[in-house]
C-alpha cells in the first residue's frame, strides 16, 4: 500500500490524522534533523497500521515534509 503523509515536525504531540484516501497528516514531537523526524514517522506509522517496523519505507520525501511511504 502507497500512502501520502505530509508532516508537522515539533509539534508537541506524536498523532496521526487521515485527510483522505490515501493521505495523512503526521504530527511529530522530533525536530527534522539528523533523521529523528523521519525514525519516528515510520515508528508512529507501524503503531497506526498495526504493521512490523521493518515494513515501511520511505519512497518520496526523504528531506521534505511531504512524504510517501510504502507499507509492505
Amino acid at each position: 500500500m502507497i500512502i501520502e503523509v505530509k508532516v508537522k515536525p515539533r509539534s508537541g504531540r506524536q498523532e496521526i490524522v487521515e485527510v483522505g484516501e490515501n493521505n495523512y497528516l503526521a504530527y511529530l514531537k522530533s525536530e527534522a534533523e539528523n533523521n529523528k523526524a523521519n525514525l519516528e514517522l515510520i515508528n508512529l506509522t507501524a503503531k497506526y497500521f498495526n504493521t512490523p517496523y521493518g515494513s515501511i519505507r520511505i519512497k518520496r520525501g526523504l528531506r521534505s515534509k511531504n512524504k510517501v511511504l510504502e507499507i509492505l
